[in-house]
């Protein structure tokens, strides 16, 4: 039986050139949409215009029972938990690499092409994720968390090209998703309002709690727990004579938020677990890589150290901003993924 690549297609301009490219390698594609959540429609109809215009047959998958389970429930529980997760992360391993990934699979395909700006290597026998050739697209770090499995039936077919590119691609077929604008950072609060969204999923009311200072000294009264981040300075509504300050700790324990001056949130040295390491089987001994803690960020020199089945010691040669609990860490050698991590805490210097 002849294989076919999957294609999963949003209906933007991203994946829909994804697409054409593949078809211009003459091959027998696939497309699916992922319905995600409830409302969300217009990516459909977008998708399956895009589709009928590629001449590609084209499938809708309900998955929102996964997404809710895989997605939404995590990113409420680590919010409720002081902490701050990146759920594009997580979808992309659990959802798109995952079910869908297993549905294409099962549907006849070999493997998954997306419009991740990325790309892949096989070399010493395994795979290799690398940056995109256009570092301001790179999205390698929401895909730090896949495994050699799931990378080995993957395709970021624009991984070689700039954003440019790739519309001026779709424009040139006359494909109407060229005009299409960049899609949200999190699809499901697409208003970026993300305590009201957690208040309206979960039902509950969170309670204020205290304000306190680096000493244990109470500044005010805080509205809830998840209306706040590591590294916040707006809208904490209490000021100090002693100057700005920030959000530096979330303490679910006793409901508190702790703040302190800018200069208080800068950190060397960080925990993280459930290591996903892509590049080898295991870091042996300290290592020189680089490391971004955050995706809209450079990555910075470090030494990274393994400490357990799926834990890792990271320590950046200059202090980083607000080293947040819940956020992805991504490893790097060069233009190469070492893998990812989940960061726990930021160790004092």
């Amino acid at each position: 039986m002849t294989k076919k690549t999957a294609v999963a297609m949003s209906g933007g301009v991203d994946s829909s050139a994804a697409a054409l490219l593949l078809l211009r390698e003459g091959r027998e594609l696939l497309g699916l949409t992922l319905r995600l959540f409830d409302g969300e429609d217009r990516a459909s109809a977008d998708a399956a215009v895009a589709a009928a215009q590629l001449g590609v047959p084209h499938r809708t998958l309900d998955m929102r029972q996964q997404f809710r389970a895989g997605v939404i429930d995590p990113f409420a529980a680590e919010y409720e938990a002081g902490r701050t997760p990146n759920p594009c992360v997580r979808c992309n391993r659990a959802i798109k690499f995952g079910s869908l990934l297993q549905t294409a699979v099962d549907l006849g395909c070999d493997s998954l092409a997306t419009g991740h700006y990325a790309r892949l290597d096989f070399g010493s026998g395994r795979w290799l994720l690398k940056k995109a050739v256009r570092v301001e697209k790179d999205q390698s770090y929401v895909l730090s968390m896949l495994t050699q499995e799931q990378l080995a039936r993957s395709c970021f077919p624009l991984g070689e090209l700039s954003k440019e590119e790739v519309r001026a691609i779709a424009a040139g077929a006359g494909l109407v998703s060229a005009r299409k604008g960049e899609s949200q950072d999190i699809c499901f609060i697409p208003d970026g309002d993300y305590s009201a969204f957690l208040r309206r999923y979960t039902g509950k009311d969170y309670p204020a709690g205290p304000y306190l200072d680096e000493a244990g000294a109470m500044l005010g009264r805080h509205t809830g727990l998840v209306d706040y981040t590591v590294g916040q300075r707006r809208g904490l509504g209490v000021s100090s004579s002693g100057g700005r300050l920030y959000v530096k700790e979330l303490r679910p324990l006793d409901n508190a938020v702790v703040l302190s001056s800018n200069q208080s949130l800068f950190r060397r040295t960080l925990v993280a677990g459930g290591l996903n390491l892509i590049a080898c089987e295991r870091l042996d001994g300290p290592v020189r890589l680089a490391a971004k803690i955050r995706y809209r960020m450079a990555e910075q020199p470090c030494t990274v150290e393994q400490t357990g089945e799926s834990f890792i010691r990271l320590t950046f040669d200059q202090p980083q901003r607000a080293v947040t609990p819940g956020q992805t860490v991504a490893l790097y050698d060069g233009d190469t993924v070492v893998g990812g991590a989940v960061i726990e805490k930021s160790v004092p210097d």
